[in-house]
């Protein structure tokens, strides 16, 4: 059963206690225990998932080493169009994509889409043309772990509970920090760890210093969270793509653009620029470039090793490069006029407005990827934390629960300081729209199903 909080009250008595006269605390508290009965099991979930994928280019480089990686070798690498030429030869259907070695160690991955459409990644040797092998398009061990931490691995609808989660997360962390902030009437120290793991007074203690030093970091991840969720995510990028904040003031002038965001094309963009839709060729010659001039000209414009280049679609097309890796100040995205080769837009993080580069950066460091290893492991560090609260949340519940009933905190005698709070919550929900639908069901509910009940029971 999941349980009261993540971080939850150390005083049981008194003034600022739940059987004591505080009825904003009593509220509070409430809200406290509801956010953790819904959020919790994600929260689980999405720590285990993301501590993972904060290694991601680790493990998917061991896993599929024998496809990722080749042999040094003294001889110079065959041009693309014979490595594409190659992955044909392997799987049947058309080239749509290529990424380019970041070593000289690392392979070529040619993404193909077959006849019925599906995507395959073909695994190419640079130096002698040899087919290492395949996998589908994002179907990397990694890959499923990334959609299982969005819930874009169970559908759209599931997909929608990033937001009400992130929300819900930041409600459990802000309304635990006020359940917390009381001194404790026996003088000891509101960071101190007392009893044995055995008693409740220990996990209640250990949950609510961890989530003291950790609260800030998950007001971070559930903040930086947000921008994958489908209904705020999709509005705010619509925003920094629409505005000079986020994608570059004046890119767009005199360049005729497609229907077609560059998430299409690409796959995995930056979060600022997924939206944005790739410009069209506006030159004509009788032939397209082709890629091997195409990636010689990327790569005397200084594109990083390891950019991934989508191959023109249709007569307009364009040849569209990009590189996002763990610097920021690395990522760039180019698209060539597919006949002169002319670079029709040459965009890098340091083109994005200030809500773009915010947005970036803070995406960069939620995955763990901007300042290396340190990142990593505090990311994880506070995975670790989650994991923990979410157990001794769990304990708490349990040990403090009558038996046989769920446990929902007490109501305060004055039932406007239930409304009070709940309209001070109800501000996230105005900004998170999924949240404050949730809270208005979850209101409801408390309403129909636990405040009436008591309220008749109190009166009889």
């Amino acid at each position: 059963m999941p349980t009261s909080s993540l971080i939850s009250p150390r005083n049981t008595g008194g003034k600022n206690g739940a059987n004591g006269t505080n009825g904003f605390y009593r509220a509070v508290w409430r809200w406290h225990f509801y956010a953790g009965l819904f959020v919790l099991p994600f929260i689980i979930l999405m720590a285990l998932t993301g501590g993972a994928f904060l290694f991601h280019h680790e493990i998917d480089n061991y896993v599929y080493s024998d496809l990722k990686q080749v042999p040094a070798s003294p001889a110079a690498p065959l041009p693309y169009s014979t490595q594409i030429a190659d992955a044909l030869a392997h799987q049947n259907g058309k080239a749509v994509k290529l990424t380019t070695p970041n070593s000289p160690t690392g392979s070529t991955e040619v993404t193909i889409a077959d006849a019925s459409g599906v995507r395959h990644a073909v695994y190419v040797n640079p130096y002698n043309g040899q087919v290492l092998g395949e996998l589908m398009d994002r179907g990397t061990i990694m890959w499923t772990i990334r959609h299982i931490h969005s819930l874009v691995e169970f559908g759209t609808f599931p997909n929608a509970l990033i937001e009400i989660v992130g929300g819900w997360t930041i409600l459990l962390v802000l309304t635990g920090i006020y359940l917390w902030w009381p001194k404790p009437k026996d003088g000891s120290s509101r960071l101190a760890i007392r009893g044995k793991p055995g008693n409740r007074r220990w996990w209640r203690d250990s949950h609510a210093v961890i989530g003291l030093f950790a609260g800030f970091f998950i007001l971070f991840l559930a903040t930086t969270g947000m921008p994958w969720s489908v209904f705020w995510g999709k509005y705010a990028n619509q925003f920094a793509n629409g505005t000079p904040t986020g994608y570059p003031s004046g890119v767009r002038v005199n360049v005729p653009l497609s229907t077609i965001p560059m998430i299409d094309a690409f796959g995995n963009t930056g979060w600022t620029t997924e939206n944005a839709p790739l410009p069209q060729s506006v030159d004509t010659a009788p032939h397209a470039i082709g890629i091997d001039e195409a990636t010689r000209i990327l790569n005397d414009l200084g594109m990083t090793p390891g950019y991934a280049v989508s191959l023109p679609v249709g007569d307009r097309g364009v040849y569209s490069a990009s590189i996002y890796p763990n610097d920021l100040s690395l990522q760039r995205v180019i698209h060539l006029d597919q006949y002169s080769g002319k670079p029709l837009i040459d965009m890098s993080y340091a083109d994005y407005g200030p809500l773009g580069r915010g947005l970036e950066w803070a995406v960069n460091v939620h995955m763990g990827q901007q300042y290396g290893l340190a990142n990593q492991f505090v990311m994880l560090s506070v995975c670790v934390a989650l994991i923990f609260m979410a157990v001794s949340a769990g304990v708490m519940w349990w040990k403090r629960r009558p038996s046989g009933q769920m446990g929902v905190p007490p109501l305060p005698r004055d039932m406007h300081k239930v409304y009070g709070v709940t309209a001070i919550l109800a501000i996230g929900g105005i900004i998170f729209p999924l949240v404050g639908l949730s809270m208005i069901i979850i209101l409801v509910l408390d309403l129909l199903f636990v405040v009436r009940p008591r309220l008749q029971l109190r009166n009889a």
